[in-house]
């Protein structure tokens, strides 16, 4: 299908080549990069990027995504410190993490998860300015407030044991997306489940209630609007508080097929939708990401 006119974004790699050095020479991926990401230029040029940990190939056969699906590498006990200092280095306030499936692993990764949160975390974020008071005394400067962490995680195969260890892991959010409708499951999620997915992100807001829960659907891939109101409603259920919607684009002609290109409008009116409905953030346009202005919907 050809693209519409509002899907013209262009990608500037002399943008993408600074920030792109610094996390090379630290040995360090990105969702943006291997997921193709449409968004990588105004991320990268604004110093920010959803780091990847645990390397960058994953373990399920996803028709939609564009991550390798080659045998996963053990991971590399470094790799929370690296990530340390390029949040040091960027100056970042705000970091997203994600990590491909990594069924391989008997937790699926969670104790890295933690571990690479922890390290983040140990980073002062940036001092609060000092502020008059209504008499006009200067109050002194607020004490540094620690960088917040959103992660985006896998299914971890339905283990709770690894549920608790990413609830308890003192994130500021924990993001699952389910992607797409039931339905299309089996054509388009391999290897995942719908429930399950559910079932984590109800885990979480359960066992830690002021923990952020997040998801996120992709569309475009031959769904019914009443699917999507399904889903909607399924994710309340859950207890999520945030919802992404945006356009499937098909990394390759390999790939499943997109079915329908969605217009702005309807993107906005899934929004009023999903507001109405009661989730407390919504994210709904065509180059919406998960992770794509993540500190704006907090």
């Amino acid at each position: 299908m050809k693209k519409p006119y509002w899907l013209d974004k262009k990608i500037d790699l002399e943008k993408n080549r600074g920030i792109k050095t610094l996390l090379r020479g630290l040995s360090l991926s990105t969702v943006c990069e291997n997921a193709l990401c449409p968004n990588i230029s105004e991320c990268f040029s604004c110093g920010t990027a959803t780091i990847m940990i645990m390397g960058t190939s994953c373990t399920r056969l996803c028709s939609f995504c564009a991550v390798d699906k080659s045998k996963p590498l053990p991971i590399d006990g470094s790799e929370p410190q690296r990530v340390k200092e390029a949040v040091l280095k960027l100056k970042l306030n705000y970091v997203v993490l994600t990590s491909p499936t990594r069924d391989d692993l008997p937790d699926g990764g969670a104790a890295h998860f933690a571990r690479v949160v922890s390290a983040v975390k140990s980073v002062p974020g940036k001092m609060n300015p000092a502020k008059a008071d209504v008499h006009g005394a200067i109050a002194p400067k607020a004490a540094s407030n620690r960088v917040k962490v959103e992660i985006l995680v896998p299914d971890f195969c339905g283990n709770e044991g690894s549920f608790d260890v990413i609830a308890g892991c003192g994130a500021g959010v924990v993001a699952h997306n389910v992607e797409t409708v039931p339905s299309l499951y089996t054509k388009v999620r391999q290897g995942s489940d719908y429930t399950r997915s559910l079932g984590l992100l109800r885990y979480v807001k359960r066992v830690s209630p002021g923990t952020l829960t997040k998801s996120g659907m992709m569309l475009g891939l031959g769904e019914t609007k009443d699917e999507v109101f399904a889903v909607m409603r399924d994710l309340l259920g859950a207890g999520v508080d945030i919802l992404t919607i945006g356009q499937y684009l098909a990394p390759s002609s390999k790939h499943y097929p997109v079915r329908e290109y969605i217009s702005p409008e309807n993107f906005s009116i899934l929004e009023d939708k999903a507001m109405k409905f009661g989730f407390k953030h919504v994210q709904s346009s065509p180059y919406t990401r998960s992770s794509f202005l993540a500190a704006d919907s907090i």
